[in-house]
Order: structure tokens, then C-alpha cells, then sequence
């Protein structure tokens, strides 16, 4: 399989998170920019994988990140940013989001566990409610300290 086979349109990804749940698969949803993949990326998305048989991630469409983190973000496209997370084996899907926040795909994906770092408070993740209204779960990954694309982008100026 190419990594672009993994990368999915709302469509495709309903139509495959459906087929999973269909044959018995446990659905990790999860979502970010990841503008530049780092350890503290890795080990998060690889801790979200274990806790299901899939893992979708939806990824910040290059308009959302620069809202998000200003004018000179993101540093890699989304393209760019879809492809390289489609290459690790723990990642089963990849779908961009433009939204303020993935609270429409989460509607429309259900997933059975949603995913955040421990810097969100449960209470306070999006789409924390709908998933367990549909019987899901939501869970918070403890992140790797001192890893973060800021810290990554400040450090490079600096030098």
C-alpha cells in the first residue's frame, strides 16, 4: 500500500471507519497539526494506536494551522504533513480538516475511543460528549517532555 492510499476524504474515511466497525475493530480518533513530526508526535500517536485496532487522525488543513499558530505556519504543507504521517504503520487513516475544531468529523466517524494529551482536561475535549453519548470513551495520552514543533521552531531561530 502507497502512504496516499491511507489519506481519505470524508466520504472514503465514513465508508472504511464503517467497515472496521463492521468486521470488530476498535476506532482511535484523534486530531492536530503536526507541522513538524518530532519524537513527542510518534510517541503519542503510537500510545494512541494501542488503545484500539485502528487509528484515524485527522490533520489541520494549512489554512486551520495558520488561524491556529499565526502567519508563518505551518512550516510543511498539508500534503506534506498527510504523507508523512500516512508512513508510520501504526496510523491506519489520515483525513484533513478545515474546522475550527474536528467536532463535525468526530459526528460522523464515532469513534469508539477519542484521544487527546494529558495538557487537555477530559471535561474539555471536543467532541468528548458525543463519543460516549454513542458508547465510546475518551482517553488522554501523557506526552513527551520537551518535545513540541514551537519549541522546535524556536530553537532554530535562535541558532
Amino acid at each position: 500500500m502507497k502512504t496516499q492510499d491511507k489519506i481519505k476524504n470524508r466520504v472514503e474515511a465514513k465508508e472504511l471507519v464503517s467497515k472496521w466497525k463492521d468486521a470488530g475493530d476498535e476506532v482511535v480518533f484523534t486530531n492536530g497539526c503536526f507541522d513538524i513530526l518530532h519524537l513527542g508526535h510518534v510517541d503519542y500517536l503510537e500510545k494512541a494506536r494501542s488503545l484500539g485496532n485502528r487509528l484515524v487522525l485527522a490533520v489541520n488543513t494549512d489554512a486551520s494551522v495558520k488561524k491556529l499558530k499565526g502567519e508563518h505556519r505551518p512550516v510543511n504543507s498539508e500534503y506534506a504533513r498527510a504523507r508523512i504521517l500516512a508512513a508510520l504503520n501504526f496510523v491506519d487513516l489520515v483525513m484533513l480538516f478545515g474546522e475550527d475544531t474536528p467536532l463535525e468529523l468526530i459526528e460522523e466517524i464515532l469513534p469508539d475511543i477519542l484521544v487527546k494529551g494529558k495538557d487537555y482536561d477530559a471535561s474539555n475535549i471536543v467532541g468528548a460528549d458525543v463519543v460516549i453519548e454513542h458508547g465510546g470513551k475518551v482517553e488522554t495520552i501523557t506526552l513527551v517532555a520537551g518535545y513540541s514543533t514551537t519549541g522546535i521552531i524556536e530553537k532554530l531561530k535562535n541558532k
